[in-house]
């Protein structure tokens, strides 16, 4: 259900956007090769509970699937989204994405950015650029009355310029009283056509990026989104609120 937000909302959604971004920061600052992603899903774990907030993850269990079991989803290399923070171990260039949601008084906040562990290729250097360039791009064209086939279609040119595999399989999304809400919001699409946004709403736009194929498939975790090919993917993310005062950023990086 689409949900619209007052000042007051959107304000409970800018708190839980710090928290998610104290936990990136978090996260960048103290992982380390030899860690596992299950250390990192600690140290969300110690933000969450000293902030006041909830684990919009924790638990949450779509139809038909188990209860998420963690804080954040931690997706290394060929993973693109979901993966399950476990005893996998961080080694030197590894890409990793995570991904976090909290909420505040019941309002959400949902962030995700790929970050490299040590030096990387200088592959793995633009994918991670680019991808983030898409999501910049893409933010900087959310207003009242923009459609969302022409955020999409911004996306979708930026990866095919670049030669990356741009995921279809799993797209953005509105948020606000529960994480995921309508509208979806797809990384291609045609100028002036689809959805068209309106102050008062918020959404999350989060551009997946492979070095390969775009095409994917679920591991036998039942979770974990993989790359077709097993070519690193980039996820980045942000939540977007189209407020009285214009467009804001409620998950804006500290790094």
């Amino acid at each position: 259900m689409l949900t619209y937000k007052t000042t007051e909302d959107f304000q409970k959604m800018k708190k839980a956007g710090e928290v998610v971004s104290k936990i990136h920061y978090e996260i960048f600052n103290k992982t380390k090769e030899g860690m596992t992603l299950k250390n990192l899903d600690g140290i969300a774990k110690e933000v969450v509970e000293k902030s006041n907030v909830e684990s919009s993850f924790l638990g949450y269990a779509p139809p038909g699937m188990a209860p998420y079991p963690a804080y954040i989803c931690a997706s290394p290399n060929d993973a693109i989204v979901h993966g399950i923070p476990d005893d996998t171990v961080i080694n030197e260039g590894d890409l990793i994405s995570i991904d976090v949601g909290v909420s505040f008084q019941g309002y959400h906040a949902d962030a995700a950015f790929t970050f490299g562990v040590g030096e990387i290729t200088d592959e793995n250097r633009k994918l991670l650029d680019v991808t983030k360039h898409a999501l910049n791009q893409a933010i900087s064209l959310v207003e009242d009355g923009q459609k969302l086939g022409t955020i999409g279609n911004k996306i979708d040119k930026i990866a095919t310029k670049n030669n990356f595999g741009n995921v279809r399989d799993y797209v953005g999304h509105g948020i606000g009283l529960e994480m995921h809400e309508e509208p979806q919001v797809p990384h291609y699409g045609k100028k002036r056509t689809g959805f068209e946004l309106k102050t008062g709403m918020a959404i999350c736009i989060e551009p997946m990026f492979n070095l390969g194929t775009f095409e994917t498939f679920v591991d036998s975790d039942g979770w974990t989104v993989r790359t077709a090919d097993g070519k690193n993917s980039a996820h980045f993310e942000h939540t977007v609120g189209l407020t009285e005062e214009g467009t804001e950023v409620f998950t804006k990086n500290l790094f």
